[in-house]
């Protein structure tokens, strides 16, 4: 018995100096000299996207890996240029050890690009960072944080589970995470907000415009929206377990609540519909 409580003892200490031992780094670069107006396309099975912009015209790339290798029977880069267009998918091995020592197994996509392009970004399961850049953009992560600054375009962020930040912003937001908070401030022409659990922040600066419809939801959380003084719009604003806070001056219609309202702000205009399943409502003065 002693023979084997020591034998796993052994076992258990070499496993654990195993698994200590500094991981593997692999890395890949490439760039992609661009004419026109870049179109970039970027899949990932599981890892974080990290792109910068700067004054240049071509995309350069990067793969960075710890704990696994870069090779074909490992994480493998597939990428395609064609004129102006750029494709990259980062594939993961079918059988992903990560489980064993997974904080030190990890791949990063690094991205450096003009600061005009267009961007489709779509990651199984990471963190998808992005900064200054102009175009159509769209961001997707199943499962992961999306951060973004300084866009300008038509703008579309998707994450199944995680938070969602967005800041300088300027034209037409569309934001979706299934579980987590909402942080955006920015110049809009469109804005639509929606998580499945989670608070929402809406900075709406000068200039912006309800020129369609506007929507922002909350299945559970509180919502608070800055507003600016001269906005246009008609204002319904409803919580199903909650109050509502006005500190801006609305023409309300209909009886008042203190969970439904209904209102013209500066005239009115088109619809802004701000709801909340569970959690209070708060719209003030930017």
């Amino acid at each position: 018995m002693k023979r084997k409580i020591l034998a796993g003892a052994i076992f258990g200490a070499a496993f654990i100096a195993a698994t200590a031992l500094p991981t593997r780094a692999d890395e890949w670069t490439k760039s992609y000299p661009i004419s026109g107006r870049a179109d970039l396309h970027v899949t990932t099975d599981d890892g974080d996207v990290i792109i910068t912009s700067a004054d240049q015209k071509q995309i350069d790339a990067r793969v960075v890996t710890q704990g696994f290798k870069l090779s074909p029977g490992d994480v493998h880069v597939e990428e395609t240029q064609s004129g102006d267009q750029v494709t990259l998918h980062v594939r993961m091995p079918h059988f992903n050890w990560g489980l064993w020592g997974a904080h030190s197994k990890w791949v990063h996509v690094e991205l450096r690009v003009p600061r005009e392009l267009d961007l489709d970004v779509h990651t199984g399961d990471g963190n998808v960072t992005t900064s200054a850049v102009a175009g159509h953009v769209r961001i997707d992560t199943g499962d992961g944080n999306v951060t973004v600054s300084g866009l300008k375009g038509e703008i579309r962020l998707h994450t199944g589970d995680g938070h969602i930040e967005a800041s300088g912003l300027d034209g037409s937001l569309d934001v979706n995470t299934g579980d987590g908070h909402v942080r955006v401030d920015g110049r809009f022409d469109s804005l639509n907000v929606r998580t499945g659990d989670g608070n929402i922040e809406a900075k709406v600066l000068n200039g912006s415009k309800v020129a369609t419809n506007w929507k922002m939801h909350s299945g559970d959380g509180h919502i608070n929206v800055w507003l600016p003084s001269d906005l246009n719009a008609e204002l319904d604003a409803h919580t199903g377990d909650g109050q509502i806070t006005l500190d801006i001056p609305v023409t309300v219609s209909g009886s008042l609540s203190h969970s439904t309202i209904h209102g013209k702000l500066n005239g009115g205009g088109a619809a802004l519909s701000i709801s909340s399943g569970d959690g209070s409502i708060h719209v003030q003065r930017l």
